[in-house]
């Protein structure tokens, strides 16, 4: 039995109380704000909880309401999120790129009585709806830069004078903030995470202290961290990825937080902390095996020689490495060889280099490029869950990393596949359901099991493959399946492709809408002289889609079977985006809204006749405003298929 399993008698508050405890003057959070690294230990964290948490209290807020969190991350988050939680209230993330509108539509939803905010653009987006939130009593904001004129309106307030009211209240009464805390229980909501979203608004999935705990508690029995160890936070709080490890890994092992200045400097600032543990999206691994190619490719060409040299080799070994068999003298000492001079540096150079621990959720990462990271020496390891389940459930341990799988159930969860192919889980960090969604959650929890969505089986070494959402899962005109998930991620392995869509339900083929990565391949065109304005005037150049029918035609090469073979494409206009609904905002493609959004090209796909439409491309801004452009979309036959 695990030294930490006592850890699941306690509330989020209570085991910040007990950190407090073991390690008071450790570091807990460090901030980097104007370039300077700020810390603050355990106890520091704590004391801020607390001023946060009674100065709610003295605002009117208490057991049975809700705070929303719109913020990028920064330390105040977890004070105002974990304050709540102390005074029996629920926290609530919103996405920062959130408009208006939907932010209106969730603050209602969830019957929110105040939000959090850091800066000015997000209490901008609050104060525009305030009309249609009358149950909103205060918007709380940290960043005072150009709220001078709303000082005269008590709805809003400085973090600043919540933590003095929060001391005033705390010299009235010592002992009340203490015996509020002692009054959490483990198996209280303390966090209404919205779910991604992919057929329409978001749903608030209810979670528990313990779910978070315990997700804490067993993927550290699985791979134990040190409370040494450090941790870059650069997901949106509005994940359950981030509050899993803010709420549940942070709080079960001791490890530092570090939030970075802001988002545009995340990964800079990852290089100066040199983290031993994260976690992130798969887009945020293929950004960085981007940004890796195109170091390479300015590089000299023996760099070149030898990097491609040795990343074959690289890649023998892992697949030794990953599955704990031994490799012999000579593959070992050329293994080794280009460890120290090829790939310890180039991983120093984005600030990996002494990370342990590296795992990837919340869509599925191509096995290529799960392979290349293992071969240049960086630990990554797929996980799999939902936020109904905290995030993860299933992971690879080490020396039993197969790529093509989502590894083993943690400790305590349990896993089974229902008639129809469907992945069912049960586990301590199983949400008990959907907030104010009776219904929804029924069939979520449907026979004591947590019904995923997503197809799958248990291969023969009890790893369990995942296959594709259900509703996903594609059979062409024979009946023949497909998942096509599994071919955007082989195509999005190329670092000339950042996105791809397929189509191919009930047709006599498969068919790919493509978006070109706008940095590998403007680089690529500039190396030949190739000139271009635009995004969209890049992705129309002829040696572009000469370029990409190359990675198609690879792709197609490394098809098991006839029907995975793609035989049209067209590359995009545009990027896919968030703000125009084509991405959740964990970036999983909304593949129905996509097709609907672009019929004409999907329909163009489909008829072989034609090579070229004229379309008028639509695009919409972060403001809201939106413009119209007409463009010529040529469409591509893959020859001998």
């Amino acid at each position: 039995m695990s030294n930490n399993e006592h850890l699941l008698n306690f509330s989020i508050p209570q085991l910040l109380r007990w950190r407090v405890a073991e390690s008071p003057k450790r570091t807990a959070l460090r901030e980097k704000d104007y370039g300077i690294w700020n810390a603050y230990t355990w106890e520091e964290y704590y004391d801020y909880v607390r001023k946060t948490g009674m100065g709610l209290r003295a605002m009117g807020l208490g057991k049975g309401d809700t705070i929303a969190i719109i913020s990028d991350n920064i330390p105040e988050l977890l004070f105002v999120a974990i304050g709540g939680h102390a005074i029996g209230a629920i926290s609530a993330g919103i996405y920062q790129t959130t408009m208006p509108a939907e932010i209106a539509q969730i603050i209602q939803y969830l019957k929110v009585s105040a939000v959090f905010c850091d800066n000015q653009e997000q209490v901008d987006k609050v104060k525009e709806v305030r009309d249609q939130i009358p149950n909103v009593k205060k918007v709380i904001f940290e960043d005072p830069r150009g709220m001078r004129d709303y000082m005269s309106d008590d709805w809003f307030v400085n973090i600043r004078d919540l933590f003095e009211m929060g001391d005033a209240a705390h010299a009235k009464d010592p002992d009340l903030f203490e015996s509020l805390v002692d009054q959490g229980k483990p198996e209280d909501v303390c966090h209404l995470c919205l779910t991604s979203g992919t057929t329409g608004l978001p749903k608030g999935t209810m979670m528990t202290h313990k779910n978070y705990i315990n997700m804490g508690v067993r993927i550290t029995q699985v791979d134990p961290l040190e409370e040494t160890d450090e941790y870059v936070s650069f997901l949106p709080f509005a994940w359950i990825g981030e509050q899993m490890n803010s709420f549940g890994v942070a709080m079960a092992t001791g490890i530092t937080i570090n939030f970075p200045e802001s988002v545009e400097t995340a990964m800079s600032d990852l290089k100066e902390i040199g983290p031993h543990f994260m976690f992130g999206a798969p887009r945020i691994y293929e950004g960085i095996r981007s940004e890796i190619w195109l170091k390479i490719d300015q590089s000299y060409w023996f760099n070149k020689l030898m990097y491609n040299y040795f990343i074959r080799v690289g890649i023998t070994a892992a697949g030794y490495r990953m599955t704990g068999k031994s490799m012999s003298a000579m593959l070992r000492f050329k293994a080794w060889l280009g460890k120290q001079f090829i790939f310890r540096p180039l991983v120093n150079q984005i600030g990996l280099l002494r990370l342990r621990r590296a795992y990837t959720g919340g869509a599925a990462l191509g096995p290529e490029l799960f392979t290349f990271y293992q071969a240049i020496g960086v630990n990554l390891k797929q996980i799999y869950g939902q936020t109904e389940i905290t995030g993860i459930a299933y992971m690879h341990r080490d020396g039993d990393i197969r790529p093509e799988t989502v590894g083993k159930p943690l400790p305590g969860t349990e896993c089974k596949i229902a008639d129809d192919g469907e992945i069912l889980s049960r586990s301590p960090s199983v949400s008990p359901g959907y907030f104010e969604l009776p219904e929804k959650s029924k069939e979520l929890l449907e026979g004591g099991w947590l019904h995923s969505g997503d197809a799958g089986f248990i291969d023969e070494n009890g790893h369990l493959v995942v296959i594709d959402r259900v509703s996903d899962v594609m059979h062409n005109n024979k009946g023949e399946m497909f998942s096509p998930m599994f071919l955007e991620n082989a195509l999005k392995f190329s670092p000339y492709i950042k996105e791809a869509v397929i189509f191919g339900n009930k047709k006599d083929f498969v068919a790919a809408l493509i978006n070109i990565d706008p940095i590998v391949v403007g680089k690529w065109a500039e190396d030949r002289g190739l000139s271009y304005t635009t995004y969209m005037d890049l992705s129309k150049k002829k040696e572009v889609a000469d370029l990409i029918m190359a990675q198609v035609i690879d792709v197609n090469s490394r098809a098991e079977k006839a029907h995975f073979k793609i035989r049209r494409f067209a590359l995009l206009y545009k990027l896919l985006d968030v703000d125009d609904g084509e991405l959740t905002k964990t970036g999983k493609i909304r593949r129905k809204f996509v097709q609907e959004r672009y019929q004409n090209l999907y329909e163009a796909l489909y008829d072989e006749k034609v090579d070229t439409k004229e379309v008028e491309a639509s695009f919409q801004y972060q403001d809201g405003q939106s413009t119209l452009v007409k463009t010529r979309i040529a469409f591509y036959t893959v020859k001998g298929v």
